[in-house]
């Protein structure tokens, strides 16, 4: 009772057309932390215990914490489509390191990158095979970019580039 004698609510009620969702917002002030918007959504009872079962099977405490990660990461996704986005990520390749002039190829484009490769890790796998693991941060075009001309690289077997936010825009 006393943690909502110290709350004040707002109540704004929205109704999302098109997706068959029903969100009704309550954004609740605690004058001990950051507002937190609470909202309802319907879903089929299937979705609701995939979703609980995924929770539980992750660790989640509750709903709201899985609920809070899966936004999280789709805003994530979202803003790395702009070029001009601030992100980090992790670009990795697996490649033939006997193939011709292809470790020299992948340093120079490390070298010619140095502005926002902020880390690497170099690993013999087996007797052919090297794993190469570049730490990035910088515009997401110029991230992209990079990853495409590393992957795209003769002898390069498989690559992938990783994508997250830096942290400073994402809510906690």
């Amino acid at each position: 009772m006393r943690e909502l004698a110290r709350t004040e609510a707002k109540r704004s009620e929205t109704r999302l057309t098109g997706c068959g969702w029903s969100v009704t917002n309550l954004i609740m002030r605690n004058t001990h932390s950051e507002s937190v918007a609470r909202f309802s959504v319907s879903l089929p009872a299937s979705l609701a215990r995939e979703l609980d079962r995924m929770a539980r099977e992750k660790g989640y405490h509750n709903r709201s914490l899985a609920v809070a990660d899966m936004i999280r990461a789709h805003l994530v996704e979202h803003r790395q489509q702009k070029s001009d986005a601030e992100i980090a990520g992790s670009i990795t390749l697996i490649y033939d390191h006997h193939r011709h002039h292809l470790q020299n190829l992948l340093t120079d484009l490390q070298h010619d990158h140095r502005g926002v490769i902020i880390s690497s890790l170099h690993a013999h796998l087996d007797h052919d095979n090297c794993l190469e693991v570049l730490a990035v941060r910088g515009k997401a075009g110029q991230i992209k970019k990079l990853a495409d001309e590393m992957i795209a690289a003769k002898g390069v077997k498989h690559g992938k580039l990783t994508i997250t936010g830096t942290g400073k825009d994402l809510p906690a």
